[in-house]
């Protein structure tokens, strides 16, 4: 007899994965929006903690990072997502770019699928508008601006691990 599970029982594992580089600009909202899941984490003593991970750019050597998790969540800057940020669930698909240096959130699921044979965990994607992508340039206004409310969703999100209930936000 199957024993049942709650629908939202907390999930074994939740990564939150930002990528970007912090010397050009805006690109460096992925990692400065980590910051906010860092001080979610370091609030939650005795609970739920995501593992929290930061690098410059996507790469298929990280698709041993999500082997096991139940729930992913890609943080990252962009230019072309509607103002001030956009949040979505993210499907394998192969990534069709010219380098295999860097990969999208979709291209990372489907190498994961090609070389574990499974599907992939859940998985979604949280992007913010950005403006100036310069190297040496700050955060801008702009993007400051944005980050904080996507900063709010992040926090409901990490509240909130489980995927009914991030598909429930998904745009």
């Amino acid at each position: 007899m199957a024993t049942a599970v709650a629908p939202h029982s907390v999930p074994r594992e939740v990564l939150v994965f930002a990528y970007g580089n912090p010397s050009r600009g805006d690109d460096a909202l992925g990692p400065e929006l980590l910051k906010a899941a860092e001080e979610f984490n370091a609030q939650q003593p005795d609970a739920f903690r995501a593992e929290l991970i930061a690098d410059f750019q996507l790469q298929v050597e990280h698709v041993t990072d999500l082997k096991g998790r139940d729930l992913v969540l890609f943080l990252d800057a962009s230019v072309s997502c509607p103002p001030p940020f956009a949040f979505g669930r993210v499907r394998a698909e192969p990534d069709l770019s010219y380098t295999t240096h860097a990969v999208t959130p979709a291209g990372l699921l489907h190498v994961y699928r090609q070389v574990f044979g499974e599907e992939p965990p859940a998985s979604y994607v949280l992007t913010v508008r950005g403006e100036r992508f310069g190297l040496g340039d700050g955060l801008s206004s702009a993007a400051r601006e944005r980050m904080a409310k996507a900063r709010e969703l992040l926090q409901w999100l990490l509240e909130h691990p489980h995927r009914e209930l991030w598909d429930s936000r998904t745009g």
